[in-house]
């Protein structure tokens, strides 16, 4: 057996690396996983936690789809939390703070140990196509590895320059070596390649922060496990704290702007609007007196404090005089200072719908490469990845996701719809049926869908059908039995009824023997069911358009009555479908009812 040729090679080992070689593998396929270091696969860069508003419904996706990135959160985790809890279901988000240390070697050990799976510590440089074919990719040692497909994930990794202050320095992340060629042999294959920018905050020590008066965060007293394949969390938790800045670190940064790399020019990427430092946080919020700032545990044992908020890149003069100023860290050791990062990535709108770029067969891209920030919405792109390349090497149709279907789906739709040139961050608000894409029911809409692509194993579907036929024996008792003269059906319909909270106590369900997620499935199904019938409706109406396929090679510029901007927009993106094109930036109905006739009369 040739040791250096494989159905499919991921470059890169963070979450979206880590997600597609996983679901590469599993699926049969056999993989390689090309990292500069082995010992810093799906290592935590930033915040070291999992979950969030909207993040929180992507990982319960991944997880649903068969992923590792639920697992190991609920074995690293060492705090968990559902956010929005005096809100409704379809905005619940859970959230875990984790031990960043564990989590890194959880999934490093899970990976090791995975059939199919080769982990390759080298840097890749090249990657090689013939007739805009993917056939192999090199090593920046000379080695040539065979492959029809290729999948790069690889972070900030590409060309990527750090800095504080005015000191500049090639890394892909600190203390590690960037990859310097990889992006130049994306150009030369004919993709186009960008600049962004991110940034981190300040590391401190734990034992040197003053908790009295701060404001303490504790975990949920029943946390709720981010896998479907685990019952419940048995953890002692650990808190998180509140602090905030105050204007005399405001004026800190005003007095010492100057010397910021956002004024001095040097940076081209454009940078974060959802996690920005806070040094652009002054410029963009003067009249604010001050920003919260937690402060979160980066491993149980509580070393290492994560200053969350507190992105910058100012001088390490300036964040030592920030920090001596802050309620809590008066007199604080850093043990690493917050810096920012620079680095290449490629527009996302020369992809496919499954990640799968236009200009070459076989290339595929996930993670930060297109223009994403978070480990969620990285590792969500990886394991869509995964899974085409496989589909692709059994000549099978790709797996997309809808928007009505997985906040993945809402994403990747953006990302292939919208002018992305900032790092796009996850939000409930983008979802237009988020009542229906819930973290609740995420394993009852898409884990069907993995069985049937191979990447649901069998443990994980008969867990999965014992749950839905519990559901359904509730509903049908629901239905059937009567509390003061009305059915348990009727009663969780009503705003005003606090029957939900007792469904478990009834001994009816009793005698069902059913978990709390089954019963909370029932409660939450039922009262939303009026909203969804009104939504399925907006959903059978969305469908229609999305089954109107637009051929890959349509020149726009030869559609008459087709306005300029349409045009030129729809020949950028080069949508797959009619929604998709009725997605994109500058797209009309109009012009979308032009494009149905032409389509009628030249394409029939």
């Amino acid at each position: 057996m040739d040791k250096k040729k494989f159905d499919c090679i991921v470059i890169g080992g963070g979450h979206a690396g880590v997600e597609a070689a996983h679901a590469a593998a599993k699926m049969g396929a056999k993989t390689a996983l090309l990292t500069i270091s082995k010992s810093t696969i799906a290592v935590m860069s930033c915040n070291p936690a999992v979950g969030g508003l909207a993040k929180g419904q992507i990982a319960r996706e991944i997880d649903a789809l068969g992923g590792v990135m639920g697992l190991a959160t609920d074995a690293a985790g060492i705090q968990f939390k559902m956010l929005n809890r005096s809100k409704g279901p379809a905005v619940h988000a859970p959230r875990a703070q984790t031990d960043r240390h564990r989590y890194q070697k959880w999934i490093e050990n899970y990976l090791t140990q995975m059939e199919n799976l080769t982990i390759i510590e080298a840097e890749a440089t090249d990657i090689l196509a013939e007739d805009s074919k993917v056939v192999a990719v090199k090593d920046k040692q000379g080695n040539v590895y065979k492959t029809p497909t290729v999948i790069v994930t690889t972070g900030t990794f590409m060309k990527g320059q750090m800095y504080i202050g005015d000191h500049w320095w090639d890394g892909g992340r600190i203390d590690e070596q960037a990859s310097s060629n990889l992006s130049d042999s994306l150009a030369r294959l004919g993709l186009e390649v960008e600049r962004l920018a991110t940034g981190t905050p300040p590391r401190l020590y734990a034992e040197t922060i003053n908790y009295d008066g701060l404001e303490k965060q504790l975990g949920d007293a029943n946390p709720e496990p981010f896998s479907f394949m685990n019952d419940k969390i048995e953890i002692e938790q650990v808190p998180c704290w509140i602090t905030y800045t105050n204007e005399k670190i405001h004026q800190l940064l005003v007095d010492n702007m100057h010397r910021a790399p956002i004024s001095l020019g040097a940076i081209k990427g454009t940078k974060p609007r959802y996690c920005p430092s806070i040094e652009a946080k002054m410029l963009a919020y003067p009249d604010k007196t001050r920003h919260r700032i937690f402060l979160e545990p980066e491993e149980r044992e509580i070393k290492i404090i994560y200053a969350n908020g507190l992105f910058t890149s100012v001088p390490k003069d300036v964040q030592d005089q920030m920090l001596k100023l802050m309620p809590g860290t008066e007199n604080v050791k850093i043990q690493r200072y917050g810096y920012g990062i620079e680095y290449d990535y490629c527009p996302p709108h020369q992809l496919r719908p499954w990640l799968e770029t236009r200009k070459i067969s076989g290339l595929f891209l996930a993670g930060q490469v297109n223009a994403t920030s978070g480990y969620e919405e990285a590792a969500g792109q990886g394991i869509i990845a995964g899974i085409n390349a496989v589909l692709k090497l059994q000549n099978k149709e790709p797996f997309v996701l809808g928007r009505n279907q997985a906040y993945i789906g809402v994403m990747i739709d953006d990302l292939l719809t919208k002018n992305i040139d900032e790092p796009y961050r996850m939000f409930t608000s983008r979802a237009e049926y988020r009542l229906h894409l819930r973290a609740d029911n995420a394993d009852r809409r898409l884990t069907e869908l993995s069985r049937e692509v191979g990447l649901v194993d069998d443990k994980r579907w008969q867990r999965y059908q014992n749950k839905i036929k519990g559901i359904e024996k509730l509903k049908t008792t629901a239905k059937q039995i009567r509390i003061d003269g009305q059915t348990i059906w009727d009663q969780l319909r009503r705003p005003d009824s606090d029957i939900s909270q007792k469904l478990a106590d009834i001994d009816e369900v009793k005698a069902l023997a059913l978990d709390r997620f089954q019963i909370e499935a029932v409660a939450i199904d039922v009262k939303y069911e009026g909203y969804l019938k009104k939504q399925d409706r907006l959903v059978a109406g969305f469908k229609n358009l999305e089954k109107q396929k637009l051929p890959a090679d349509i020149d726009y510029e030869t559609v008459e009555h087709l306005r300029r901007e349409a045009k030129q927009k729809l020949n950028i993106f080069k949508p797959a479908t009619l929604g998709q094109a009725s997605r994109v930036n500058g797209v009309t109905p109009a012009d979308i009812t032009v494009i149905r006739i032409h389509l009628k009369k030249y394409c029939s």
